[in-house]
């Protein structure tokens, strides 16, 4: 499996945050990109997802599923958790897995994973930012994904919390995933390249 970009040019809000960008990335391999505030690096990730629509250029991903966009094969975890405050924790990975699909580990071992499991039943309105950080990278292993798209995972998150998900990530590399991050750390797991985008947007 392999994604690729193709003279990807990107515009919003009538700025043009890059052009002519072009990439692969093979199975087993991680892209970090990089960038100063505003140069597009979660436009990017938006655009890999199908959640917007490319200037110019192109975006696939060779060896996935035929005739589906790249969006279908990925998981995007963005700036926001987009978990469900009134959900607990074990509520919101079970309504996920519902919407994608499941096939992936159980939601007690997704939760203990990421150290969540002696809080599994409360409510995420009682949640500190950084174990609503963490349940939302659960959520990338009860319904797996190829592709997993990455926008500053580890904001928010602990020492301990940070360990938890590079042993996570490092798994879903081992097993042929790819993961593009948008980061402005260095990151813990994966030996990749590295995407540098603007300097003067």
């Amino acid at each position: 499996m392999r994604l690729i970009a193709e003279q990807v040019t990107c515009i919003r809000g009538g700025r043009e945050l890059f052009r002519g960008l072009s990439f692969g990335l093979e199975a087993g391999e991680t892209l970090a990109v990089v960038g100063p505030n505003g140069a597009g690096k979660s436009s990017l990730l938006r655009l890999i997802a199908g959640l917007l629509r490319p200037a110019e250029g192109r975006i696939a991903l060779e060896g996935g599923p035929v005739d589906q966009p790249v969006g279908f094969a990925a998981h995007f975890v963005g700036h926001l958790d987009g978990v469900k405050a009134a959900l607990s924790a074990a509520e919101n990975l079970e309504f996920l897995r519902a919407i994608m699909g499941g096939g992936g580990v159980a939601t007690e071992a997704a939760l203990a994973a990421l150290g969540l499991g002696q809080i599994a039943s409360l409510p995420v309105r009682m949640f500190s930012a950084g174990q609503k950080r963490r349940l939302a990278l659960a959520r990338l292993l009860v319904a797996p994904r190829p592709l997993w798209l990455l926008d500053e995972p580890a904001t928010a998150l602990d020492a301990e919390g940070q360990a938890a998900f590079a042993t996570l990530a490092s798994a879903h590399l081992v097993g042929g995933g790819l993961i593009v991050a948008a980061t402005h750390t260095p990151l813990q797991f994966g030996q990749g390249r590295e995407l540098r985008l603007g300097g003067s947007v």
